[in-house]
């Protein structure tokens, strides 16, 4: 019974560590003050796709092939990225997000589906109790979050604004050229 928590909560959050969609969540973080809101949005993205994933397995992977959501997800990373040097660039040091709830939200929604993460927890809740091990996943997933935006509220505070964008956007094509190509 306790393994049905403790399997998924480990084996997610390694899996999630320094994962892209945690650098997300931090240089999110690193551009607003509205650290409540941002894990709000966070969290709910991680339940829908995650509690999803543990309710449906992997019949959304049957419904859409996993190399469009790939392109999708990679494609929404790098649009987020432009978006974020054009206003860097415009805007001069202003870089605080307008609606951190949606913004976490979209970015970690899109992210996550078809991630490793939500695959594992669909498999998980092939083998274990689903409700036990959607508690562990998110329990894993919430922890790694607030690391995330506590990691982002420090260089919020600490470090030139235009410098974060400059960062957060770079980084954001990264991941999403790595989700394209990799």
């Amino acid at each position: 019974m306790i393994q049905d928590f403790i399997i998924p909560f480990v084996a997610v959050g390694l899996a999630e560590l320094g994962d892209k969609t945690q650098l997300a969540v931090l240089c999110l973080a690193s551009k607003t003050k509205n650290y409540l809101q941002l894990i709000l949005g966070v969290m709910l993205a991680f339940i829908l796709t995650d509690g999803l994933a543990i309710v449906l397995g992997d019949y959304l992977a049957s419904l859409i092939p996993l190399s469009y959501i790939r392109m999708i997800s990679g494609s929404v990373f790098i649009l987020f990225g432009i978006i974020t040097l054009l206003r860097n660039n415009r805007e001069g040091a202003k870089c605080e997000l307008k609606n951190p709830f949606l913004s976490g939200f979209g970015i970690v929604f899109v992210a996550e589906l078809g991630d490793k993460t939500q695959i594992a927890s669909a498999l998980f809740a092939t083998r274990f109790n689903p409700v036990l091990v959607f508690f562990g996943v998110i329990a894993a997933l919430f922890i790694l979050s607030m690391i995330a935006v506590f990691l982002g509220r420090y260089v919020y505070g600490r470090v030139d604004k235009k410098k974060v964008s400059m960062i957060a956007g770079t980084l954001f094509i990264l991941i999403g050229a790595y989700c394209l190509f990799f």
